[in-house]
């Protein structure tokens, strides 16, 4: 079989459908959508400022949920702002380039945040079950290693995708039944097999992630059974709920994540409609909702967040 060429069976653009058979109501949907865009970028934000401003939260505990923030605002900005454009300009347009792009940083940033949370469980683990050495193992050294971690690994398994996608020829049509590109989305617009795509794109994402999931159950195990073990009631509430807020945001993470991917993959009696929804619930949700449950579940946060929004002369005389 001749070698296809690259240049002339790749498409120029492709085009951005929104939510099948809900075409009408785009302008509608837009508005909460947007809202929360907003809300979630308030959110990280005024976070990743507390959290930078504030020496005493310059612990690995806070170290990590400022990755969280920056994760979540790449989650959201890659495809919320193309997505409200289609919905209000009807600008479905997204060119071959573009629409990889964002499919890159998509499938990047959610493998990324699922290193964070990994590595935010083994944060607590260290912090309840050997509290002594938590200064030794946690150092910044640590910490910075830790993030270039979640960047090698999630750079290392979502770049093949890209390549995999330009190696197909798309000589039919070009409309993408979605708002944003993601990679099966993609490949399915080719006339050529995509089973490598596949395969790949469900076995070594999906793989990586659970992963992450099966180690982060394995800590939380031990750190139940390190609960247990504590004498007083009153130290095994404390201890408790410091892992409360990050339980509540694995749950936002991934429970979200892995239903749209199994109906995705074996929902076929669901209305593509409702897959698209849930798809754009999936990067609105954590981004908005991650910073909400810090901000309410852990105490210096939220005490920090009134010492500089609401106190700021007596916080810049403090300094």
């Amino acid at each position: 079989m001749p070698p296809f060429n690259l240049s002339s069976s790749t498409p120029a653009t492709f085009v951005l459908a929104g939510i099948p058979g809900m075409e009408k109501s785009h302008t509608w949907i837009s508005i909460p959508f947007c809202f929360m865009y907003l809300a979630a970028l308030l959110g990280n934000s005024v976070l990743l400022f507390v959290l930078r401003t504030e020496r005493s939260l310059h612990q690995p505990m806070y170290l990590f949920l400022s990755m969280l923030a920056v994760t979540d605002l790449m989650l959201s900005t890659t495809t919320v702002p193309k997505m409200l454009s289609l919905f209000w300009f009807s600008a479905g347009e997204i060119s071959f380039g573009a629409c990889l792009t964002q499919m890159f940083f998509l499938h990047f940033s959610f493998s990324a945040e699922s290193v964070i949370l990994l590595a935010m469980a083994f944060d607590r683990f260290v912090a309840i079950c050997y509290p002594l050495h938590y200064a030794a193992v946690l150092t910044q050294a640590a910490i910075v290693k830790t993030g270039l971690v979640a960047l090698l690994r999630s750079f290392c398994i979502i770049f093949p995708c890209v390549f995999l996608l330009k190696r197909l020829p798309f000589c039919g049509h070009n409309v993408i039944p979605h708002t944003y590109c993601e990679h099966m989305g993609i490949a399915r617009l080719a006339c050529a097999d995509i089973s490598i795509n596949v395969l790949y794109g469900l076995a070594v994402p999906f793989a990586a992630v659970v992963l992450d999931v099966v180690l982060i159950a394995i800590s939380y195990i031990l750190i139940l059974l390190a609960l247990f073990r504590l004498p007083s009631r009153t130290a095994r509430h404390k201890a408790f709920n410091t892992c409360v807020s990050h339980v509540c945001v694995i749950l936002l993470f991934y429970i979200p994540a892995f239903f749209t991917v199994l109906t995705h993959r074996f929902g076929q009696e669901i209305p593509r409609h409702v897959h698209i929804l849930l798809a754009n619930l999936y990067v609105l949700f954590p981004p908005l909702l991650n910073p909400i449950v810090y901000g309410v579940r852990t105490q210096q946060i939220k005490d920090k967040v009134v010492k500089v929004f609401l106190c700021p002369t007596t916080h810049l005389l403090q300094d």
